[in-house]
């Protein structure tokens, strides 16, 4: 399901991390990688910071999420609810092109936990 959002390159690391992710919970142990792609609303302060996708079930993915209402949190989140997403002025979410992890999801989430939206 890659789109204009999502890069197939984009998309391939998502769905490699979510295999990794569920090897890691049917180990018991820590996954913790870093995000692959921040989609955005440019009339708004809605924020993705998306790690990995289900490969179960490619239209969910997970990371950590702000709608712009000071309440940022980790968690899963439908591809086509973004997709759906309009800003003030109408405007579509958009990928942040620029945008390279430098850190693990949990180290954006204690930012944004503190900072009350996404800040990267």
């Amino acid at each position: 399901m890659t789109s204009k959002l999502i890069t197939k390159v984009q998309m391939d690391a998502l769905l490699e991390n979510g295999r990794l992710s569920r090897e890691a919970q049917r180990r018991g142990t820590l996954f913790d990688p870093h995000p692959v792609v921040k989609l955005f609303t440019p009339d708004a302060q809605a924020t993705w910071l998306l790690t990995e996708i289900n490969p179960d079930a490619p239209g969910i993915a997970f990371g950590l999420c702000d709608l712009g209402l000071g309440f940022p949190g980790l968690g899963s989140v439908f591809i086509h609810e973004i997709k759906a997403m309009r800003g003030r002025l109408g405007l579509t979410v958009e990928p942040d092109h620029h945008f390279k992890a430098d850190r693990p999801i949990s180290e954006y989430a204690k930012a944004a936990y503190a900072a009350r939206r996404i800040t990267a």
